[in-house]
């Protein structure tokens, strides 16, 4: 299939060095279009079968792309998305796309334009061999681009050998992967999880891997697990926003399924909170397995900290990522840009030394890359999160550094408030920021609840039906500031927001907040 795929490909005149944007749902042929664009020398920029059609075009016309890969619709909890129609929206302002490449995930017909190639028509009338483009080790493989909270979305830029070498040992020896397991991510290929631990680094380890196109509730909250059964997955790796959801369901669609393979749990995307720990590793994995909970972005290409690979037998302790991989030198740093020695300490997240894995530019702006990532703390790599090193010399990501509270000279993390709060069985989720006071500076904390119980709505003072997430469920906290202080005429860059509609809720309940407490 990638070989036929590649082969179309060059025929319609793509080559090494071309970029090519894939908006595809999760699916063999979406891995195969990567794994095309690989053979060939092209590069591939995957952007999420979700995202509307000007968060498209801007990706696409940043990087240039001469091709477009997609489908004819998604299906996706039930929902049938119209993927074409959103690209023939967004390439009408996109000069550089030469062709658009159609697969058929469903049998329902589509308008076909000029540009427009029926994938599996001309892949049937290519031979199966496709000898591999010769590349240098760093040149392009990949693109994948990351909102920020002012400008445009950058288009962070992974290069051949060191990232499969980065993702292929983090696949295999954090999740402790042994030859013939099956892997369970059930990231989107659209995120950076989805790249390194559903495709790359699974692949080149010569593992067995799961595509998950639906979602953790339909069409029931059991559908994790049933998979899990049917499937025998060994290693099972998620993110807390799902585990979050599926725990308010209970324990019964859990138990109702054999879950016997598993071997190793993992948790990505956010600091997993205790609840959801001890539910994941208690009731999922039936308290045998080992959990690990993984810190890392798309700029590291991989797992930089996580309790494995470590000695056999020895202690993970619940919601911390704890130790720093192969070749990750963590520092944390203090607001004079002073190395801060010692445990016991907290600070600024930063790395001290180069890894395989390690993005190489932002594409068409290496300056903005040296700025956003080395220039706050000069010689180190800046993780833009903060973390509290234990008194034992473990790591604990306590949330993004915008994130963090400084009431009256103490500094919490929101992650840690929040873990809290989400302890209360009628709280599904929170989210706290901070804003100014003018007595303790940065002062008090404004708590976001999303909850469906109204037996506690008395007792809580700011209450939303749902959070602002983007579509990998991380909450954007720095929208709800700028809503705070009321500087909502800029936005920053929202295109990976879930649903926008989600904004305009939470003006009109803090707009309700604000008449019950004037002084504030």
């Amino acid at each position: 299939m990638t070989c036929r795929l590649a082969n179309t490909l060059k025929k319609n005149g793509i080559k090494k060095g071309d970029r090519v944007a894939i908006y595809m749902p999760v699916s063999p042929m979406a891995v195969a279009a990567m794994l095309a664009c690989a053979r060939i020398g092209a590069v591939h920029t995957v952007v999420f079968a979700g995202f509307s059609a000007d968060s498209l075009a801007g990706r696409i016309n940043d990087s240039e792309c001469k091709a477009v890969i997609t489908s004819n619709q998604g299906v996706r909890g039930g929902r049938v998305i119209e993927l074409k129609k959103t690209v023939d929206e967004a390439v009408k302002n996109c000069p550089s796309v030469k062709c658009v490449f159609v697969t058929q995930r469903t049998t329902n017909k589509i308008h076909m334009g000029s540009r427009d190639i029926l994938l599996e028509e001309e892949m049937a009338k290519e031979v199966p061999v496709c000898s591999p483009e010769i590349m240098d080790s760093e040149d392009m493989l990949f693109m994948l681009y990351t909102s920020g909270s002012t400008g445009k979305p950058k288009g962070i830029v992974h290069t051949q050998a060191g990232y499969l070498l980065y993702a292929a040992l983090t696949h295999k020896h954090v999740f402790d992967y042994k030859q013939d397991d099956i892997f369970g991510c059930m990231a989107d290929i659209g995120w950076i999880t989805g790249h390194s631990y559903v495709v790359y680094g699974p692949l080149c380890n010569g593992s067995t891997t799961v595509l998950f196109e639906s979602t953790p509730v339909y069409p029931n909250p059991g559908r994790y697990w049933e998979t899990v059964q049917r499937l025998k997955i060994n290693q099972f790796y998620c993110a807390p926003t799902a585990l979050r959801l599926l725990l308010k369901y209970g324990d019964e669609f859990v138990k109702k399924y054999d879950r016997s393979s598993l071997t190793t749990l993992g948790s990505v995307g956010e600091p997993i909170n205790h609840e959801a720990w001890q539910w994941f590793y208690n009731v999922v994995g039936e308290g045998r397995c080992s959990l690990v909970d993984t810190w890392w972005q798309t700029e590291t290409g991989g797992i930089c900290i996580a309790p494995r690979p470590s000695e056999k037998g020895a202690e993970i302790i619940p919601a911390i990522a704890m130790r720093p991989f192969y070749g990750i030198t963590p520092v944390l740093m203090d607001e004079r840009g002073n190395v801060l020695e010692g445990n016991d300490v907290s600070g600024a997240l930063c790395i001290a030394q180069p890894w395989p894995g390690i993005a190489r530019t932002i594409y068409g702006d290496h300056q903005r890359f040296v700025e956003a990532y080395f220039k706050a703390y000069p010689g180190y790599y800046f993780t833009g999160d903060g973390a509290y090193r234990t008194k034992e010399g473990y790591y604990q990501i306590t949330g993004r550094m915008d994130d963090v509270l400084n009431i009256s000279g103490h500094r919490l993390g929101t992650a840690e408030i929040e873990d809290a709060m989400d302890e209360h069985p009628a709280v599904p989720e929170t989210a706290v920021i901070s804003y100014p006071h003018d007595i303790k500076g940065e002062g008090k904390q404004m708590k976001f609840v999303h909850s469906h119980n109204n037996t506690i709505l008395p007792l809580l003072k700011q209450v939303v039906k749902r959070l602002p997430k983007t579509r990998s469920g991380k909450i954007m906290r720095r929208l709800l500031r700028k809503i705070v202080t009321g500087n909502v005429s800029d936005m920053g860059d929202i295109t990976t927001l879930d649903d926008s509609s989600v904004i305009e809720e939470i003006l009109d309940a803090y707009a309700k907040y604000k008449i019950k407490h004037p002084t504030l």
